[in-house]
């Protein structure tokens, strides 16, 4: 396994696993490593302080038993969830709050959506019984983008 530093087109820097350098080069020709803060796609490596082992550890330069886990399939395996999630849903942006209302109440077709929506707007429709649950991550596709 390898980490590197990423950065995206945001300025936002992250570490990333691999399996290897090759690894990574694939990933990001298609286009599976987006930055989890904002879900930017432009990716560079970025600048990386070099690993050094600490004294006592093996001669190899890996300590015994710090193998990294595995994390490259999980996270490519959520990014394809969240763009399966995406095509099959409408992106009503910071409309969210108010068509969500609208299905609830029935004076719009229910339909799957996701968007924007305030803490305060949020805590309103849970308060009135508005089915909502939160995303664990920004969308890729936007109708203002």
């Amino acid at each position: 396994m390898i980490v590197f530093d990423l950065k995206c087109g945001n300025a936002h820097v992250f570490e990333a696993w691999f399996g290897s350098s090759a690894d990574y080069d694939t990933q990001l020709e298609r286009g599976l490593i987006d930055c989890p803060l904002c879900g930017d796609g432009t990716i560079v490596k970025a600048a990386m302080a070099p690993s050094v082992p600490r004294k006592g550890s093996s001669g190899n330069g890996k300590a015994e038993g710090n193998a990294p886990p595995k994390v490259s399939e999980p996270m490519a395996d959520l990014l394809a969830a969240q763009r399966r999630m995406e095509a099959a849903s409408d992106y009503v942006g910071e409309a969210f709050a108010g068509e969500a209302r609208a299905m609830h109440d029935g004076d719009a077709p229910v339909r799957a959506i996701y968007g924007e929506a305030s803490r305060d707007e949020a805590l309103a429709l849970v308060r009135d019984g508005v089915a909502i649950a939160p995303l664990p991550f920004r969308p890729l596709v936007r109708s203002d983008a």
